[in-house]
């Protein structure tokens, strides 16, 4: 079996202008893996897991999924409405999928704002099995 940080590896080389991939469980709030191809300061790394749980679990994401499930009369339970989150800064393109098979689990892809948004996520999706099967 693969490991954690050489299936990050990989996805990375198989998305279209990807510069970084980490793994976090937002349970614990730990980032499990990161492979990135440019250093960064330690306190930008130590934050991402933070940040994505507040992006994925914050209390009003938390009440606008809520919202989304009651109106549309999905099971109030550990269901997550946001399966996917997709930030663009001035010159990166940031991708958050939750995992399928861990729901506390978030992937992360990060990408040069001139790649094709299209094709990120299209690679990005299919890398997920991959990176949830080194756990």
């Amino acid at each position: 079996m693969m490991s954690l940080d050489d299936a990050i590896q990989q996805s990375i080389s198989t998305i279209p202008e990807c510069l970084a991939g980490g793994y976090v469980d937002l349970s614990s709030g730990m980032l499990l893996g990161i492979k990135t191809v440019d250093s960064h300061p330690q306190e930008v790394l130590e934050m991402l897991a933070a940040a994505t749980a507040d992006l994925f679990q914050g209390p009003n994401v938390v009440t606008i999924e809520n919202m989304f499930k009651k109106s549309r009369g999905l099971p109030m339970d550990d269901f997550h409405y946001f399966q996917e989150i997709i930030v663009n800064s001035e010159n990166l393109i940031h991708i958050f999928m939750r995992s399928k098979a861990y729901q506390d689990h978030v992937v992360t892809f990060v990408c040069r704002r001139t790649a094709n948004l299209g094709m990120v996520l299209t690679k990005a999706r299919s890398a997920l099995p991959k990176v949830e099967a080194a756990l």
